[in-house]
């Protein structure tokens, strides 16, 4: 496919809130406090303490279940509560498809820039097929930072060898979008799919015609 004419070679993307939907947050908790019958304002107490420590990749999580629901006896088993915690995950379809579609149109180089601990992060790029989208995953579990630290977005532009200026992020939080601007990335807040779409045509990526299918969750 012959390559239209954008300034941009790199895209970076967030993965929870653009590709998928997020991976535990604070709705997840409340589903999963009234299934499990747990307290659930001392699981998002535990959690606020134990959380970010699991997403920097310096405990397991097992660790972070020790501290946050396992730390007394339970009537449900602890792979019930791991599998509920996995399942939530459910694909963006519109989004992939939608980036797919640019990536292989401009020949781009794409990469996540995400906070997310190492198991649920494993689990969400095999299960939805992210490596045929993305070329290189800077999650905050695999290279001990985690957004807001401009280091990661840094790490990330090293990694690639990306030129700012003709680089694109894209996050759901607008803060994060924030800091790529500041590092002079074009930002892009995701609300929702349309509005991305202008501004991505702003950028010169016109997604025109069909897109192509979405990552397969199935392997």
């Amino acid at each position: 496919m012959s390559q239209t004419t954008t300034n941009i070679t790199h895209m970076f993307l967030d993965i929870g809130g653009v590709l998928l939907t997020n991976g535990w947050d604070h709705h997840m908790r409340r589903a999963a406090a009234e299934k499990f019958g747990l307290d659930l304002d001392d699981l998002n107490e535990r959690h606020k303490m134990s959380f970010n420590t699991y997403e920097v990749g310096k405990l397991s999580l097992d660790t972070y279940l020790n501290q946050v629901v396992f730390y007394k006896e339970r009537h449900f088993a602890r792979e019930d509560f791991k599998t509920f915690m996995y399942t939530r995950s459910q694909p963006q379809v519109e989004m992939i498809n939608l980036l797919s579609h640019l990536k292989w149109k401009y020949c781009l180089k794409t990469a996540a820039i995400s906070n997310e601990g190492r198991e649920l992060t494993i689990y969400r790029i095999e299960k939805f097929n992210l490596a045929s989208l993305l070329d290189y995953f800077v999650s905050s579990c695999f290279v001990h930072f985690r957004k807001p630290d401009v280091d990661i977005y840094r790490l990330a532009l090293d990694i690639s060898q990306a030129d700012p200026a003709r680089s694109v992020y894209i996050d759901d939080r607008a803060l994060f979008v924030e800091i790529a601007q500041s590092l002079g990335l074009h930002g892009i807040h995701h609300t929702d799919i349309e509005v991305t779409r202008r501004k991505l045509q702003e950028l010169g990526l016109e997604s025109g015609g069909s897109e192509q299918e979405a990552v397969s969750s199935d392997r």
